[in-house]
């Protein structure tokens, strides 16, 4: 199944790949008869090219189903990973826009083989939503969670908050959503993408129970990272 929040870019990129196969066949018609000939290279490589792409996109925008943790299903105080990805850190910070506390962040970097559709952590309603343009720093490089562009939302349920950020990386430069302040949502809901190698942060208040440590591999709508207090 692919991603409804990359179908522009799929689009595209078959488009370009259909050309870049249909070129190769132009300039030698007969270049499967003919054998491997050196006359034939331009072609060889737009056709791999085109097949290349082609199977880049169908993996890049896939979206698979996930099956939330039986747990998460009623327990309101479980946090999912809303990314796949490996924890590339974990650390004590003081949230000042959503959370107003001590906090852990959880940083989970996204490479451009991992699924890139993104899911809601935790049950409740989105109290803060907000997009901060920005740079395109490296999305593992700590001051990529303060510098690069990125969204900013915040969910409350009667648990408590959790405080999550989109943020684009090097390569990654658009971030995809479709929620907004107001908006009920559940633990593990498909929210939004983000294109092509990036980052999110998850920010949990201080007493919350930590369920992961730095170089876990997570998957978003599957692990259970934390749990509120």
């Amino acid at each position: 199944m692919l991603t409804k929040y990359g179908t522009d870019n799929i689009i595209v990129f078959l488009i370009i790949s259909i050309l870049l196969i249909f070129l190769g066949f132009i300039l030698h018609p007969d270049i499967f008869r003919e054998g491997f000939k050196l006359h034939n290279l331009i072609s060889y490589f737009l056709l791999v090219l085109g097949a290349v792409i082609i199977l880049f996109t169908f993996w890049f925008f896939r979206d698979p189903d996930r099956k939330l943790p039986v747990g998460a299903i009623s327990d309101e105080t479980l946090i999912i990973s809303p990314a796949d990805g490996k924890v590339v850190g974990i650390k004590k910070v003081t949230e000042d826009i959503f959370i107003h506390s001590p906090a852990f962040q959880i940083s989970i970097f996204l490479s451009p083989l991992d699924v890139h559709v993104n899911r809601i952590p935790v049950t409740g309603i989105v109290k803060y939503f907000k997009y901060h343009p920005g740079n395109y720093f490296i999305a593992w490089e700590p001051k990529s969670s303060e510098l690069n562009e990125q969204t900013h939302i915040g969910v409350e349920n009667g648990h408590g908050k959790v405080f999550f950020k989109q943020i684009v990386g090097i390569l990654a430069r658009r971030l995809v959503w479709d929620i907004k302040e107001g908006d009920t949502v559940s633990a593990g809901q498909r929210f939004g993408m983000m294109k092509f190698g990036s980052r999110m942060d998850v920010i949990v208040p201080e007493g919350s129970q930590l369920l992961v440590k730095q170089g876990d591999k997570v998957f978003s709508g599957e692990t259970i990272i934390a749990k509120l207090k």
